[in-house]
């Protein structure tokens, strides 16, 4: 019996749980909504459909930054003057494939090196809010607008924690910052929060022992890498648009306009206040959460609320904080959080009053 229940445990983790709810919606609606059905599917499948072209172009883009090897690259940003390192970690990260799991190794390894918390801090901020496929995604749902100001926070939020910390710098708060069984480098494992397939598969870099190849289709192994990496993200970019796509389907026909509108609608502090602390938990990962926000943001949520949302989220969401609390001392993690949910509203309060000029 014990055996029995062990196997079926195993299956029940390996899984993916999000083809599982993808496939679960129109399986419900049919039982128990049958009239909903149709709606539902042509307006997730027209959704999905508008963002193809965005899709392949950011599966094309991924599946390069791994061939060539290019993410060796980031290592440079944390050589040199500390202002130097820490401006370079905030803009190389806004623009890095890595996600929270995947960051992890690189950030244990910096700090087992005696990187500056400060530097590392500024990439660990930035990086998992934006990546070239992140910044085709958004702007094919959003706009180019929204996705030039999300990228430009995502620096921004880097910069204030590189900058935050290098302030306090001299305080004991912050020595040692790794724990003790914290590991220098190594993986972390596949975890459900990626924001790119790429967690779940070889980094392509390792494979190159810091060799970037521009002309990689000239190399079998690094074309293996690329059509690997495509295949991947392909897939992971697949699901999860497609399950966010039929959540934001469900909302927008059952969830009432006004009760987004009262929440997090309107101007002001308070809307923007909301939307940051509700990102970490209503978080599913940085590709699903973009056709969410566009639902919300039809359903009249603001400007601000909605860039302090996907900023917060990206960021404190529970797979990375979990990720972050492992690696960490706590006092590191509270400073972590602190400056991400500082830096998501600092960055809707602008928004809010430069998206109407826009």
């Amino acid at each position: 019996m014990s055996d029995a229940a062990f196997s079926l445990g195993a299956g029940w983790r390996r899984l993916d749980k999000a083809w599982l709810a993808a496939l679960a919606i129109p399986l419900t609606l049919a039982i128990f909504a049958p009239e909903a059905l149709w709606p539902v599917l042509a307006f997730a499948a027209r959704a999905f459909a508008g963002t193809l072209g965005f899709i392949v172009f950011a599966v094309l883009a991924i599946g390069g930054l791994k061939a060539t090897g290019a993410e060796n690259l980031l290592a440079r940003a944390f050589e040199g003057n500390e202002i130097r390192m820490i401006v370079l970690a905030a803009l190389i990260g806004g623009l890095s494939p890595f996600c929270s799991c995947e960051v992890i190794p690189f950030i244990a390894a910096l700090l087992a090196a005696g990187a500056p918390l400060s530097a590392v801090m500024a990439f660990w901020l930035s990086s998992p809010i934006m990546d070239p496929a992140m910044f085709v995604i958004t702007m094919g749902t959003l706009g180019l607008p929204f996705a030039l100001a999300k990228a430009a926070s995502a620096v921004g939020m880097g910069l204030l924690g590189g900058f935050a910390l290098k302030a306090a710098g001299r305080a004991r708060l912050f020595a040692n910052p790794l724990k003790a069984a914290a590991p220098g480098g190594g993986s972390t494992g596949c975890n459900t929060g990626c924001d790119t397939g790429a967690c779940c598969g070889a980094s392509g870099a390792d494979a190159f022992a810091g060799q970037v190849e521009w002309r990689f289709w000239r190399s079998s192994a690094r074309r293996r890498v690329f059509g690997e990496s495509v295949r991947q993200n392909a897939l992971f970019l697949g699901k999860w648009l497609l399950l966010a796509y039929l959540i934001e389907a469900l909302m927008v026909r059952y969830v009432p306009a006004e009760l987004v509108a009262g929440l997090v609608g309107g101007t002001g502090l308070g809307p923007i206040l909301v939307g940051a602390l509700v990102g970490a938990p209503a978080y599913l990962n940085g590709y699903a959460a973009v056709p969410l926000v566009g639902g919300l943001m039809d359903q009249g949520m603001s400007n601000g609320a909605a860039m302090a949302f996907i900023l917060a989220g990206g960021v404190s969401s529970i797979p990375a904080a979990l990720a972050v609390w492992a690696l960490v001392r706590p006092r590191v993690f509270a400073a972590y959080l602190v400056l991400a949910l500082a830096g998501a509203v600092a960055a809707g309060l602008a928004w809010e009053a430069l998206a109407p000029l826009l």
